[in-house]
């Protein structure tokens, strides 16, 4: 028996174990979502994904690469129950891929059996991209959305015109640009004196902020300057040097801003320009 045919047997007697002898355990999943999580980024993940089960059930594969290591794949699965109605719960399904050896760049060989059929793809890749690698453009080809977050790469923007390079191939969405939804907004509501903007500075991560200044430039149709203090998160906005008024609302946490992505399936033109233009 293969990997694949091993992992299928040992959730299928997780199920067994859970239904006892009442009815079949019902399998809750409405995607299938793949982690790329590098051991570094691995704790976050799982703290993201536990947040994430109740609002998207999935079948959830977390690919964790390990290169360093001797060849060889090794694997965790489990079972989280769902609650769908008083009376019933069903179950998502975690799949835990340590990948070792040539198995790090193969990772689309393991996954592609191990997909629901008929039910769409997403990626979240923690960290930079491994840009114009084997495992980066295979799970971009089976992946349906591809859902990064680029302030969690060091010496952003040189990357977005890499990330760019993945539009036309599926449909990617940054978490950096989703938080700011609130800030952009208020943006909007200043039209059409902004059309004028010659200077904008955030206080703010620094992705944020280059993504805001992007989305400006891309709907203004020209250069405008930006300038940045740095904050874990957007607290203001200066226009021309004027402020911006605070958004009542403040982004959610990882799971939230997460979900948000997972219910968003085709591209995101906005968010294309603002990353195109950020440079």
């Amino acid at each position: 028996m293969g990997i694949v045919g091993e992992i299928e047997s040992k959730l299928a007697r997780l199920r067994e174990r859970e239904s006892g002898d009442d009815a079949p355990v019902l399998r809750a999943s409405t995607m299938t979502h793949l982690v790329w999580a590098p051991l570094r980024w691995l704790p976050r993940a799982q703290a993201t994904l536990a947040g994430l089960q109740e609002s998207h059930p999935a079948r959830t594969i977390f690919l964790v690469p390990e290169p360093a290591r001797a060849k060889g794949i090794t694997f965790e699965v489990s079972l989280h129950a769902v609650q769908i109605d008083d009376a019933r719960e069903a179950y998502a399904e975690v799949i835990e891929l340590h990948l070792g050896g040539a198995a790090v760049s193969q990772p689309a060989s393991l996954v592609l059996p191990l997909l629901i059929s008929d039910l769409p793809v997403f990626c979240r890749w923690r960290g930079e991209p491994a840009w114009g690698s084997s495992q980066l453009d295979q799970l971009v080809e089976i992946t349906d959305r591809f859902v990064v977050n680029s302030s969690e790469w060091p010496g952003v923007p040189r990357q977005y015109p890499l990330l760019a390079e993945l539009f036309h191939r599926t449909a990617v969405s940054d978490i950096a640009f989703s938080r700011t939804l609130q800030w952009r907004a208020r943006l909007a509501e200043l039209w059409p004196g902004i059309k004028t903007i010659e200077r904008l500075r955030v206080e703010g991560p620094h992705a944020d902020a280059l993504l805001v200044a992007g989305w400006l430039r891309s709907r203004l149709k020209r250069e405008i300057a930006l300038v940045r203090r740095p904050a874990e998160q957007i607290t203001s906005i200066h226009v021309d040097g004027v402020d911006v008024e605070r958004p009542i609302s403040k982004p959610g946490g990882a799971a939230d801003l997460l979900s948000a992505e997972l219910d968003v399936y085709g591209r995101d033109p906005i968010y294309e320009a603002a990353a195109k233009d950020a440079v």
